[in-house]
């Protein structure tokens, strides 16, 4: 299953959180999976807000705009949340934080319209790596990892800012490519059911295990090092539409479930595609969506490999 797109598309299921003040960076550094400490202008960071018990409140795609001010991109559905939940936490950190959705812009480009968009300093370089920034005037180019094989990124400008020049597509193929990246991101069906490893964070940049505490952080570290993970994000098809939140059953129990749907599009074969974290132990076992003689799930390859694979 391929998608040979090119183009612009528009986001509207995320949202941005402002963090501004000279400790920006370090207040959330201290709360999130990522080091923030230590981001510069040319990255960005995939990062999550955990519970104590190490459960993902929120996931982010977050960078700075300048020394002071960094933008964190989230789920539309869990950002009012996120926010006063974050703010909790500030205490006497210079830092103040705000929903600044409605000052930005949010697009996906896909294809050739990554490259267009970069401005000269794109011209003829390699493909950039997931995570990294380029900033093109106001816009921030955060380059995203491929799906499909084809390059993506997240446009972000304030509001008004000339779009690239590139063919419009509608927002299905975003969400498409996002299924189909192997990239997850959390959304309020998902509210604390996960820790980041489940999601397959640890293998896409999404946690840093030589930062310091934050919290959950334990959980995650001895989920890591103790070899107590029993979850992981898996690529699947179906022939019938799926939701974040379904439950999937495999053939061996058709009363307890072994996975969640986390995200799953609509691919124009008439096919759907979808993540799901579920047992190890079931993704070799027949695998049923919402019952266990629900639509048929059909585990695909990865893009990208695990941690322990590398």
């Amino acid at each position: 299953m391929t998608q040979s797109l090119h183009g612009i598309a528009p986001i509207s299921h995320l949202g941005v959180i402002r963090v501004q003040g000279d400790d920006a960076a370090s207040f959330l550094h201290n709360q999130l999976t990522q080091d923030f400490a230590l981001l510069d202008l040319q990255h960005a960071r995939l990062a999550a807000f955990l519970s104590a018990k190490g459960r993902m409140q929120a996931s982010f795609i977050g960078f700075k705009r300048s020394a002071t001010e960094v933008l964190l991109v989230c789920s539309q559905d869990l950002l009012a949340t996120t926010l006063k939940r974050l703010s909790m936490f500030v205490m006497r950190a210079k830092a103040k934080l705000s929903d600044a959705t409605a000052e930005f812009a949010l697009y996906g480009l896909i294809g050739d319209a990554v490259a267009a968009a970069g401005g000269p300093a794109a011209g003829g370089q390699p493909q950039a790596a997931p995570w990294d920034k380029q900033d093109v005037g106001e816009v921030s180019l955060v380059h995203l990892y491929p799906a499909a094989g084809q390059p993506r990124a997240l446009w972000v400008a304030p509001q008004g800012t000339p779009l690239p020049q590139a063919a419009a597509l509608p927002p299905e193929a975003w969400l498409l490519s996002e299924v189909q990246s192997g990239v997850a991101t959390l959304s309020a069906p998902l509210f604390e059911l996960f820790v980041p490893q489940m999601l397959n964070y640890e293998s896409v940049g999404g946690v840093n295990f030589k930062k310091g505490c934050y919290p959950g952080q334990e959980v995650v570290a001895r989920s890591q090092f103790r070899g107590t993970l029993k979850r992981r994000a898996y690529l699947v098809q179906a022939d019938a539409a799926l939701t974040p939140g379904m439950e999937v059953f495999a053939a061996s129990d058709a009363e307890q479930a072994t996975g969640t749907v986390v995200q799953a599009a609509p691919t124009p074969d008439g096919h759907w595609l979808a993540l799901v974290s579920m047992q190890i132990a079931s993704a070799q076992e027949a695998l049923h969506a919402g019952s266990a003689s629900g639509p048929v799930l059909a585990v695909q390859a990865l893009p990208y490999a695990l941690l322990e694979d590398i």
